[in-house]
């Protein structure tokens, strides 16, 4: 248990049943009434964000997220398996945890996995991974200077879209957050 007074970013509280990170928090103590403390919300599971408004000195459930670092292993069945880098323990991680990121994952790569009661929460990535580009059509001559982009296809058989002059065989870098490309490598 904590007070509204002890919120902090990247808090999560337990409110009717879920798990909700604090985002933001501002205390507010306006000249008439009592002080309360306003407060966006992100819902831990489905990334729904709230904005909820707490009186001053309320009494809010806090949950215990453990965050580790793991290594991604291999994938069995919809199960993601990942070893815990201390105690190298397999924890499997099902596919809708692992969420889009599932595109920009490699054997041996790094992640932090949130555990709350032993139930994989989610899986926060390296913010940029270096893949190779399995296939990718061929720019036409002449449209290498242009902003343009073409659809190619990672290792990992994620799509993204890369300029015109990247070619099959070359390793890109890539965002894990919006599967931007942000350059070569």
């Amino acid at each position: 248990m904590a007070t509204t007074n002890d919120l902090k970013n990247g808090l999560v509280l337990d409110l009717d049943g879920q798990l909700w990170s604090v985002v933001q928090f501002q205390h507010v103590k306006p000249g008439k009434g009592g002080a309360f403390v306003r407060t966006t919300l992100k819902n831990v599971m489905s990334g729904k964000v709230v904005d909820r408004t707490f009186n001053a000195g309320t009494k809010v459930e806090t949950a215990t997220v453990d965050k580790r670092s793991m290594t991604y292993l291999y994938r069995e069945g919809d199960d993601f398996v990942f070893m815990d880098s201390d105690t190298y323990e397999q924890v499997p991680v099902p596919a809708a945890t692992v969420g889009d990121g599932a595109g920009y994952l490699l054997e041996n790569t790094e992640a932090v996995v949130a555990i709350h009661d032993g139930v994989p929460l989610y899986v926060e990535l390296p913010t940029s991974v270096e893949l190779l580009i399995s296939h990718t059509d061929p720019g036409l001559q002449g449209d290498r200077s242009t902003g343009g982009t073409k659809p190619a296809t990672l290792e990992t058989g994620a799509t993204i879209q890369v300029p015109l002059f990247v070619t099959t065989g070359e390793k890109v870098k890539v965002d894990t957050r919006d599967g931007r490309y942000l350059g070569r490598t």
